[in-house]
């Protein structure tokens, strides 16, 4: 299996995320996003809206998965991971990924109300590389 420190490498290179949750008819949505604000561990964090459609199905349903991936001329590889995702709305958060230019989106700055963070806890992941898919868990991925 790929080594943690191989694959957390790879996807801290991404620029985007997709992000999947499930809707209220229980199929599943994805969305592009910017890449994670933060990861820590096992954790990664995502800044949205708080009233986005994407918010409000992860505090419904939090099973989710995320996809990070790179396209090369001669190579494709991808890591998905899957998990939960919590809506944290706290100010000790929201404070600790804000950014500088994030007042674009969030026009009361870092208390705006519709400023919320995405706290993605993986599971387990799988990886694909140069035709070869490997399954692993978060302990495999820990070690």
């Amino acid at each position: 299996m790929q080594s943690k420190t191989k694959l957390m490498e790879f996807i801290s290179k991404q620029k985007v995320t997709f992000i999947a949750s499930v809707n209220e008819d229980g199929f599943p949505t994805i969305k592009a996003m910017f890449a994670p604000r933060k990861i820590d561990g096992n954790h990664f964090y995502f800044s949205t809206n708080t009233s986005s459609m994407r918010a409000q199905q992860f505090m419904k349903n939090p099973k989710a998965s995320i996809y990070f991936y790179n396209k090369g001329r001669f190579r494709y590889e991808g890591v998905m991971l899957t998990g939960t995702m919590e809506v944290l709305q706290d100010d000790e958060t929201k404070k600790e990924i804000w950014q500088t230019g994030d007042t674009i989106f969030y026009k009361q700055g870092v208390t705006d109300p519709d400023y919320c963070v995405l706290r993605f806890t993986a599971i387990k992941g799988r990886h694909y590389s140069d035709l070869k898919t490997e399954d692993f868990t978060v302990e495999d991925f820990d070690s």
